[in-house]
Formats: structure tokens, sequence, C-alpha cells
């Protein structure tokens, strides 16, 4: 069996960390593995991306483990339709 670079190991930590955290609160597990599964798909290679996940992932679980927290939302980015092509002039006559 290959040995774990020292990145892979912070990861297999952190993954580990999220799931005691989420032991007492109900609704989290499937998110975080949802998650983690999700990112798995980025290549080793990528080592900066990696590496901000990281951060990002702690800085998340210090607020799962944060005793308020009972739920979590997402924020997502919302672009409101342009309608460019039908733009209304004031016509003076």
């Amino acid at each position: 069996m290959a040995r774990h670079s020292k990145l892979q190991k912070q990861v297999l930590n952190l993954y580990k960390q999220f799931l005691r955290a989420a032991r007492g609160k109900p609704g989290f597990l499937p998110l975080i593995q949802d998650e983690f599964h999700k990112n798995s798909q980025i290549p080793r290679s990528d080592v900066m991306h990696i590496e901000y996940l990281l951060r990002r992932g702690w800085r998340q679980l210090d607020l799962l483990r944060d005793s308020n927290t009972v739920q979590v939302t997402a924020f997502t980015s919302y672009n409101p339709p342009t309608d460019r092509g039908t733009q209304t002039t004031k016509d003076s006559t």
C-alpha cells in the first residue's frame, strides 16, 4: 500500500474531525460526505486549490464545533436575468 503524502494526511485528518464534530448535529453528515466526495475529483497536482480548501475546511469545522450551530445554509450567487434585446426607450412625440 502506498504511503500518503503530507497533504493527503491533512485532508484525511480534517475529514475525521468533521465526522466527529457532526455526531451530535443531525443533518450534517450527508453534507460533509457530499462535499468531500465532490472535492475528491480535484487532481492531486492542484496543490494550491487543495490547500485553499483545507484552510476553508478548518474554518468551517470551527463553526460546526460551535455549540450555537444548529443548521447549515449555503450562499449561492444569484445572477438576475437581463433582457438586453428588449430595452424600452421613451419616444418623444
